[in-house]
C-alpha cells in the first residue's frame, strides 16, 4: 500500500505564492509519475500538472502554465507545486496523484486546501 499525503495549502491574498508538498511512503517499488488535480466548491475535479518520473518534461492545465511549477525530488518521495500570482479563482482543494504505470495503479492523497482571497 502507498501513502500520499499533501501539505502546504492556507489562505493567500491574489498575487501572492504558495508551495505545496505531496510525500509519497509505503510500497514503492517501481517508478510512478505525480500529478496535481484541484477541485473548487460546487465544481468537478480538474487538472493542474503532471511530471513523469524522470521530470524531463511537465504539462500544465492552460489556466496555469505561466504561474505554477511541478517539481518532484525522487530521493524524498517528495513532489511539489510552487504556485505564484495565485488568483481568486485558484481556490480548491488541491490533490495529489501517484501513478504506477507498470501496474496501472493510481493513489490519491486527502487533499489540501488554497484559499485565495481577492
Amino acid at each position: 500500500q502507498v501513502q500520499v499525503v499533501e501539505s502546504g495549502g492556507g489562505l493567500v491574498q491574489a498575487g501572492g505564492s504558495l508551495r505545496l508538498s505531496c510525500a509519497a511512503s509505503g510500497r514503492i517499488i517501481t517508478s510512478y509519475s505525480m500529478a496535481w488535480f484541484r477541485q473548487a466548491p460546487g465544481k468537478g475535479r480538474e487538472f493542474v500538472a503532471a511530471i513523469p518520473w524522470n521530470g524531463d518534461s511537465t504539462s500544465y492545465a492552460e489556466s496555469v502554465k505561466g504561474r505554477f511549477t511541478i517539481s518532484r525530488d525522487n530521493a524524498k518521495n517528495t513532489g511539489y507545486l510552487q504556485m505564484n500570482s495565485l488568483k481568486p479563482e485558484d481556490t480548491a482543494v488541491y490533490s495529489c496523484n501517484v501513478h504506477f504505470t507498470q501496474y496501472n495503479l493510481d493513489y490519491w492523497g486527502k487533499g489540501t486546501l488554497v484559499t485565495v482571497s481577492s
